[in-house]
């Protein structure tokens, strides 16, 4: 293909100019597109390492991917393996080519910001799960890339995979920020950031010939990448032309993301895959469907925003139980999955400590994960001996008090507060926690 070939070219050139201190970054997400696009480089690394020099191999090439911890798990499946193959398949090759795996910081996770915190389920009016989920982690990433000491990267350059052809919108995006003569453009967010997008003139047919014509470069099968995009197609997209295979299903349209997303009003891969014959995913559909119908729900619903000020139509902050509710929602979900032989996990515990913590500092003392987990999963740890004494403890401490369960009850709150700092490590703002409490107390 003349395209293909002209754009390793392109890369070759690109690579070896004499700015090669700056690293790649690509973009991975195991999509059709990041896919070609690496598939491009690597073939470009390669044709300077036996046709050229290998002197010429200095640059960098990271591999950056980027897990929200609620993707779709058979697509989390799938990009997990193919980074162990890119991972022995650039040692094996001998280039310079790194994997770099991010995820969200723990406060910025969806279930700590939607269950701990009570952030109303993400829309497009309220959609402030992108940044915290996709940007931050790859963007701090860069960052410390550039401002690490150890080496002299001054700037970076991010590759990636979008394409004029996707959609106007894209287009227009890419004219905007290109500058006329030059193949690199400045990052419209961050400085000292490159973009180079070197596929940018590949159309969707183009896309699925190098999928399908070209050998993947670590060894990936081709056709498991296919079969991804054709159990998830729910529309009725004609396949490329250039694919011999006539037996070939749908695909090419589809769009993979967070199992959790209701900022589309159905998703319709997830729904394509149960159709063709992934019914463990029922589960995850139906709770993400629940948790979009009860958003909007007043009754859901606290008068408030996070920070305390009046909420717009009394559309605040979700409430402790209806959180609650969700968290026991999500834990069936996950036992239903378990019970068909399909270990997974949909919460880590991580995640769970960091959203008793969070209710712990907002005064919700009324609501343990632990007895929510223990419901669902009818799983009672053998802790006898930690309970009575626990117990004890108790006693003496109701004995202290005089027997005021007013006072008794104040204590154990204050000690759970003290308990979720240690647990999180950060004592920043528990005197404040513990001033708050007091409040609450006397003006009860």
């Amino acid at each position: 293909m003349k395209k293909a070939n002209y754009i390793i070219e392109e890369i070759i050139d690109q690579y070896t100019i004499e700015d090669n201190n700056k690293p790649w970054i690509i973009g991975f997400s195991g999509g059709k597109d990041s896919t070609v696009m690496l598939t491009l480089v690597w073939l470009g690394l390669l044709k300077i390492k036996n046709e050229i020099n290998e002197k010429f191999l200095k640059r960098e090439v990271w591999v950056v991917c980027n897990d929200t911890l609620v993707e779709n798990p058979i697509i989390t499946n799938y990009v997990n393996g193919i980074l162990e193959k890119i991972e022995k398949a650039a040692i094996k090759h001998n280039l310079p080519i790194h994997v770099k795996k991010t995820i969200p910081r723990l406060e910025d996770s969806f279930w700590v910001n939607l269950i701990g915190k009570g952030y109303p389920a993400p829309n497009n009016a309220f959609r402030w799960c992108t940044e915290r989920l996709k940007i931050k982690p790859t963007s701090r990433f860069v960052d410390e890339m550039i401002n690490n000491d150890e080496t002299s990267h001054k700037e970076a350059i991010v590759l990636v995979g979008t394409r004029k052809s996707e959609s106007a919108t894209r287009a227009k995006s890419i004219k905007k920020h290109e500058i006329k003569g030059k193949r690199l453009t400045k990052h419209p967010l961050q400085k000292n950031i490159l973009v180079y997008s070197p596929i940018k003139e590949l159309h969707l047919e183009e896309i699925w010939y190098i999928i399908n014509t070209y050998k993947s470069p670590w060894g990936a099968e081709k056709n498991q990448l296919f079969k991804i995009y054709s159990d998830a197609s729910a529309d009725d997209y004609e396949c490329p032309t250039m694919v011999s295979n006539k037996e070939h299903k749908s695909c090419g349209q589809s769009r993979f993301g967070c199992w959790t997303c209701t900022v589309v009003k159905k998703d319709k891969s997830i729904s394509a895959q149960i159709e063709n014959g992934e019914k463990w995913l029922i589960p995850l559909r139906d709770v993400r469907d629940w948790i979009q119908e009860e958003r909007n729900k007043i009754e859901n619903r606290e008068s408030f925003r996070r920070n305390g000020l009046p909420a717009q139509n009394d559309m605040g902050v979700v409430k402790l139980k209806h959180r609650a509710k969700i968290l026991e929602k999500v834990f069936d979900a996950q036992k239903k999955i378990n019970d068909m032989g399909i270990e997974i996990e949909l919460i880590n515990n991580q995640e769970l400590i960091a959203i008793q913590v969070t209710w712990y500092r907002d005064l919700y003392f009324d609501y343990k994960v632990s007895d929510i987990y223990n419901k669902v999963f009818n799983k009672n740890l053998d802790m006898k001996q930690h309970n009575e004494l626990i117990k004890k403890e108790e006693e003496i401490l109701l004995s202290a008090c005089d027997n005021d369960k007013k006072q008794f009850t104040l204590i154990q709150d204050l000690l759970k507060l003290e308990k979720a700092k240690t647990i999180m490590m950060k004592r920043r703002g528990l005197i404040e926690d513990i001033e708050n409490r007091y409040k609450q107390f006397i003006s009860a």
